[in-house]
């Protein structure tokens, strides 16, 4: 089996990176044949070829980044009938911090694709203070 791990990342640490990359690394390790592209990257007229697409963003502003959205809009309503898919994001855990994949995971079943398992959450931890609050103290 064939799955692209697609996936956009924003921050300096490249934390949905890092996630992708683990994922499709533990992949490999059961034996799928997988590729793991960052979204500007990818060659839309190949996604076809794959079997499974697992697509994953940062959560900012409440859902997934542009980029992959945009790569996800590049393609027709049920253009992937009974294929596979999953969604997974990176978000900070506060309550106000929004879900990416449940956005991706819309778009995805949109494409026609078959979901095969929940969104894959990853919490990262904010290390350094929000601008607004420092300005504050």
């Amino acid at each position: 089996m064939r799955i692209l791990v697609v996936y956009d990342t924003t921050s300096v640490k490249k934390n949905t990176q890092i996630v992708a990359v683990a994922v499709s690394d533990v992949l490999k390790a059961k034996g799928f044949d997988v590729d793991c592209v960052y979204v500007n990257d990818v060659d839309p007229a190949g996604v076809k070829n794959y079997d499974c697409v697992l697509a994953g963003s940062p959560t900012q502003m409440f859902r997934a980044t542009e980029p992959i959205m945009r790569f996800l809009d590049k393609f027709a309503k049920n253009e992937f009938s009974g294929k596979m898919a999953a969604a997974f994001d990176t978000q900070l855990q506060i309550r106000m911090s929004g879900n990416a994949a449940k956005g991706i995971e819309k778009k995805l079943e949109k494409l026609g694709f078959r979901i095969v398992m929940p969104p894959l959450v990853t919490y990262v931890v904010q290390t350094e203070p929000h601008s607004e609050a420092s300005r504050l103290t």
